[in-house]
């Protein structure tokens, strides 16, 4: 938890009322990889700060294929936002794919934050900011990057997440095929 508040004086001054309340508000849990924190088709009440390991937010198309939305690593915040905002079941699953550490937070108490602790709208701004610039740059990349090129970028913006996320999960990720992958790959270690 303290990473979190660290996080959250780095943007925005936190008074010591509005820090044991969101204290009072979480709980640090350790999940074992698989873990699944939202299920597609249900209702969804928590929200997730990665304090470590990485988890994704994925998808099952009506053919049964799964699409990888996110992954969250340290420091980012994941669930199924759309279903939480819009108050409708979730159309995500969010999975632990390795051992994980979260700060797990009721979205109703960490929404109520805002009446009694104003200054916290700023910081929640600044995630949203940072998340809509995300999605955007993603959209954007998918519709004019080269596959090769969205490997390169995905493997800055996750490095080291090769080693514990499967294959098939990156490729879904990027909108291409295991076998692509596997090329890319190839002719990356050929060059």
């Amino acid at each position: 938890m303290r990473e979190l508040i660290t996080k959250i004086k780095s943007i925005i001054r936190l008074s010591k009322k509005a820090e044991e309340y969101l204290f009072s508000i979480s709980t640090e849990k350790a999940l074992p990889k698989g873990e699944i924190l939202v299920r597609q088709g249900q209702a969804v009440k928590k929200t997730y700060f990665v304090t470590d390991g990485c988890i994704r937010s994925y998808f099952i198309d009506k053919n049964g294929k799964e699409h990888t939305l996110q992954f969250a690593i340290k420091d980012w915040w994941i669930s199924d936002f759309i279903a939480i905002y819009n108050k409708e079941i979730a159309t995500l699953t969010v999975e632990c794919i390795t051992d994980s550490t979260i700060i797990e937070f009721s979205s109703r108490e960490l929404d109520g934050i805002y009446s009694l602790f104003p200054e916290f709208e700023a910081f929640q701004r600044k995630n949203l900011e940072r998340h809509v610039v995300s999605l955007h740059k993603r959209i954007l990349n998918q519709l004019q990057l080269t596959a090769q090129e969205r490997y390169d970028l995905f493997l800055k913006q996750y490095p080291d997440i090769e080693q514990y996320t499967p294959n098939y999960h990156i490729a879904s990720y990027l909108g291409i095929t295991q076998q692509s992958l596997s090329r890319i790959r190839a002719e990356k270690v050929n060059k």
